[in-house]
C-alpha cells in the first residue's frame, strides 16, 4: 500500500483520534499473561498492579472454545473495576481467520478502550492484516469518541510474518511492537522441536577433533534456535521506531534457562518479555533493567565524552561517538525504569561515578 508521508498520520475514519508520530518508551519489561474466565486468576489482577510493567488479558490460544465469551466479558469487566495506575492494560485478540475475532473488537473498544493500551494481533502475516485492524480501530474508536489511539502489537509466529517482518514493523503509526512467537512459528517452519522457546540439545556445534581423533573426547555447545530470528525483528523494530519482545519460555520450572533466554534478548536489544508466571515476572524486571555496573560505566563515559565528539580513553578502553550513542540508550532505560520503579530509583540514584 503506497501513501503519501503526509496521509500517513491523517486518522483513518471521521472523528478518530490522530495517529502518534512517536510511540512512547513506556518500561514493558514483562507483559504477564492472564487468563479472564479463570476467577483465581481475576482475583489476583489488583494486587498485581505495580508490580508488573504490563497486563494482559488474553483471549486468544490457551482460552478454550467454549471460554471465549466468558474471556472477553471478564476482561471488560476488570478493565472498568481496576484503576491500574502505572500498569498498561493490553489484550491479545483472537486470530484474525477465527471466527471470534470480530467480536472481540467491537465488544472492547467502546466498552474499555479508554483503558486499552494496546492490542496484540497473533499470526501476523503481512502488512495488510495490520491494515485491516488499523482502519477496523479507527472506525470503532470515532463511534467511542475516544481522545487517543489504541496501539498495535504483532506477534511473529508464521514463516510469512518473519520475511514479511519489515513491512509489517512499518504497516501504520498505531505499531507499538512485535514479540517473537516459537511455538507457532516452529509448527510453521517445521522446525523439529516441541519446545516453546529456549534452546534444544540437538541443535550444536562440536569442538574440532583433537589429534585427528573424530571419536575422542569432543565439547558441545548448545546453541539457540531463535537467534536469527529475533535479530531480524529487533533490526525491524530498530528501522520503524517501534520495540521488540522476546515471547514466551514455556519450561516454567527452569528459571535459569529463562533467565539467560531473556538476557539474550535484552543483549540483542528487545526491551521487554512475556510473563507466564508470576515468578517469571521478577526475572523479567531483573534481567531488563541495565545493572548498577553498566549504568555506572554509561554515565562515566557520558561525562567524559563531553560534548560527545573525539575519543577517550577510560580505564585502558577507548571511547568514542559511538560509544557515547550505546551509553546513552542505557541511561535513558534507566531514567524511565526510575521514574516507575522506587527500588531502581534508589539503586541508580545511589551510583557513585569516579573522575
Amino acid at each position: 500500500m503506497h501513501k503519501s508521508p503526509k496521509d500517513f498520520f491523517a486518522p483513518l475514519a471521521v472523528g478518530a483520534p490522530a495517529p502518534l508520530r512517536e510511540i512512547p518508551a513506556r518500561p514493558s519489561r514483562a507483559i504477564h499473561f492472564f487468563d479472564p474466565s479463570n476467577p483465581k486468576m481475576v482475583d489476583k489482577i489488583p494486587q498485581m498492579v505495580g508490580t508488573v510493567d504490563v497486563l494482559l488479558g488474553n483471549l486468544e490460544d490457551a482460552i478454550k472454545a467454549d471460554n471465549k465469551v466468558a474471556a472477553r466479558e471478564g476482561l471488560v469487566r476488570i478493565a472498568q473495576e481496576t484503576d491500574f495506575g502505572p500498569t498498561q492494560l493490553w489484550t491479545r485478540i483472537n486470530s484474525l481467520d477465527s471466527p471470534w475475532v470480530l467480536d472481540d473488537l467491537t465488544t472492547l473498544v467502546p466498552a474499555v478502550g479508554h483503558k486499552l493500551d494496546v492490542i496484540m494481533v497473533p499470526k501476523v502475516q503481512g502488512a495488510e492484516d495490520i491494515h485491516y485492524i488499523d482502519r477496523l480501530l479507527a472506525q470503532l474508536e470515532a463511534k467511542a469518541g475516544l481522545d487517543r489511539p489504541i496501539l498495535v502489537h504483532a506477534i511473529l509466529e508464521t514463516a510469512s510474518g518473519v520475511a514479511n517482518v519489515e513491512q509489517i514493523a512499518m504497516a501504520s503509526p498505531r505499531m507499538q511492537g512485535i514479540s517473537l512467537g516459537p511455538a507457532d512459528l516452529a509448527a510453521d517452519r517445521k522446525m523439529k522441536t516441541t519446545r516453546v522457546g529456549g534452546g534444544h540439545p540437538g541443535y550444536l556445534v562440536r569442538q574440532d577433533p583433537v589429534d585427528g581423533d573424530i571419536n575422542g573426547q569432543r565439547a558441545t555447545f548448545q546453541q539457540d534456535l531463535w537467534h536469527y530470528t529475533i535479530a531480524k525483528m529487533v533490526d525491524a523494530c530498530a528501522a520503524a521506531g517501534i520495540y521488540p519482545y522476546y515471547g514466551p519460555f514455556g519450561d516454567i520450572t527452569d528459571v535459569v534457562a529463562a533467565e539467560d533466554q531473556f538476557r539474550n534478548a535484552f543483549l540483542l536489544g528487545c526491551v521487554g518479555t512475556w510473563s507466564l508466571h508470576p515468578k517469571q515476572i521478577e526475572i523479567a524486571n531483573r534481567v531488563f533493567s541495565p545493572s548498577v555496573e553498566d549504568i555506572r560505566h554509561a554515565r562515566r563515559v557520558v561525562k567524559a565524552m563531553g560534548d560527545g565528539t573525539g575519543a577517550v580513553m577510560l580505564d585502558g578502553k577507548m571511547e568514542d561517538d559511538a560509544s557515547l550513542k550505546q551509553c546513552l540508550v542505557l541511561v535513558e532505560l534507566a531514567e524511565q525504569l526510575a521514574a516507575i520503579d522506587p527500588k531502581l530509583k534508589e539503586l541508580y540514584e545511589g551510583i557513585e561515578i569516579d573522575d
